[in-house]
């Protein structure tokens, strides 16, 4: 897809096919795009979980409380180890989260191109997460997204509401 038309056309999908998958070869692209993204001087903090399987997949879906939610077959978790993530020197700020934000979208960004639709979660239970994932206390998950297919006959809204350039752009 033309990326300029990939932008605008991404929209955040509540409506899975719980018995669709997307295929190993999918997932794989997708989550290189992750693994191509830049962090702070290349420190690369981040793993990648992809749920795929019954019993953890079922664990995970319990830490977002939306019925749609439970349909996904794939739950994609962006987690990341703040103690190998860049620290700016002059006043502490920990890249971190701008990190592992820039891996997601690449990778939402990469399943739209690939036809699999996404939700950019971070509304989650944190804690719920970090028990069945058995995180460290330096890992940070920022954020969760489905992978899927909508269930047949779902349609894009295609209403994106956005403020016009003049409105957000200050030419200096």
């Amino acid at each position: 897809m033309e990326y300029y038309k990939l932008i605008e056309t991404r929209e955040s999908v509540r409506n899975y096919d719980p018995d669709k998958k997307v295929s190993d070869e999918v997932l794989k692209r997708i989550l290189n795009a992750g693994r191509l993204a830049p962090s702070a001087a290349n420190r690369q903090p981040w793993t990648f979980y992809l749920v795929s399987s019954g019993e953890i997949l079922k664990m995970v879906k319990q830490s977002y409380q939306r019925e749609w939610f439970r349909d996904a077959p794939h739950v994609l978790v962006v987690a990341g180890d703040k103690t190998n993530s860049w620290v700016r020197p002059y006043d502490g700020y920990n890249s971190i989260e701008t990190d592992l934000a820039i891996a997601m979208d690449h990778m939402i960004l990469a399943a739209e191109n690939e036809g699999v639709s996404t939700c950019w979660i971070i509304a989650f239970d944190y804690e719920k997460l970090r028990e069945v994932l058995n995180l460290n206390e330096n890992q940070v998950v920022y954020c969760i997204t489905p992978l899927g297919y909508p269930k047949e006959g779902y349609k894009k809204h295609g209403n994106k509401k956005r403020k016009s350039l003049d409105e957000i752009v200050k030419w200096l």
